[in-house]
């Protein structure tokens, strides 16, 4: 009697990872949305480097987000930001975790869309309000009324967060359920392989 052998099935990981070949996973979203929480456990899962974009940023200039805002403004660094991740998005595969105003930016927006699979944790105002309350540094959240400030930018980014290619429902449940929806979405996501060889949604 002949023996038979089948083949393992594939993990999620495994499938997602396939998926992403040489690609980057970039995160994109509000404050507060769980960018580098989830980001850092699915580079893990992945078995990638992570990168959080404001940690290096933080690193090149020896200076935090906060005084950054403070001593040169949002333009400068925007400006900086995106000159960051665009260095950042050179290699791959990694999982990059951006700040809240970098997908906003159109210089970094499309940095991204040309040398990255874009992922948008998107969270409700009371989910993210729950999250960022509790620490006050957030620049852009120093004002009067900080929970308006935070519902004024949902208004002005998630249309643009829309254009992301994935979308992942970030809510209070335990982060592998959030982790295990992200590969999932990586694994499933349709992509075609332009002329330059770079395989893009």
């Amino acid at each position: 009697m002949s023996e038979t052998f089948t083949l393992p099935v594939p993990t999620l990981a495994e499938e997602a990872r396939a998926k992403l070949g040489r690609r980057n996973i970039v995160f994109v979203g509000l404050m507060g949305a769980g960018k580098s929480a989830i980001g850092r456990l699915v580079a893990q899962q992945l078995g990638i480097a992570f990168i959080d974009t404001d940690a290096e940023i933080e690193r090149v200039s020896r200076m935090t987000i906060t005084d950054l805002f403070a001593k040169y403004g949002e333009n400068e660094f925007r400006a900086l930001e995106a000159r960051v991740i665009r260095r950042l998005l050179r290699g791959g595969p990694r999982v990059v975790s951006t700040g809240g105003g970098a997908f906003i930016n159109d210089t970094t927006r499309n940095h991204i869309k040309n040398a990255g699979l874009s992922l948008w944790l998107k969270a409700d105002l009371d989910v993210l309000w729950e999250r960022v309350n509790k620490r006050d540094h957030r620049p852009l959240l120093k004002t009067e009324n900080p929970k308006a400030t935070l519902e004024n930018l949902m208004i002005k980014r998630y249309p643009i967060y829309a254009e992301a290619d994935l979308v992942v429902e970030s809510r209070d449940v335990g982060k592998d359920v959030i982790v295990a929806e992200v590969l999932a979405a990586v694994a499933g996501h349709h992509l075609t392989t332009p002329k330059n060889g770079n395989a893009k949604s």
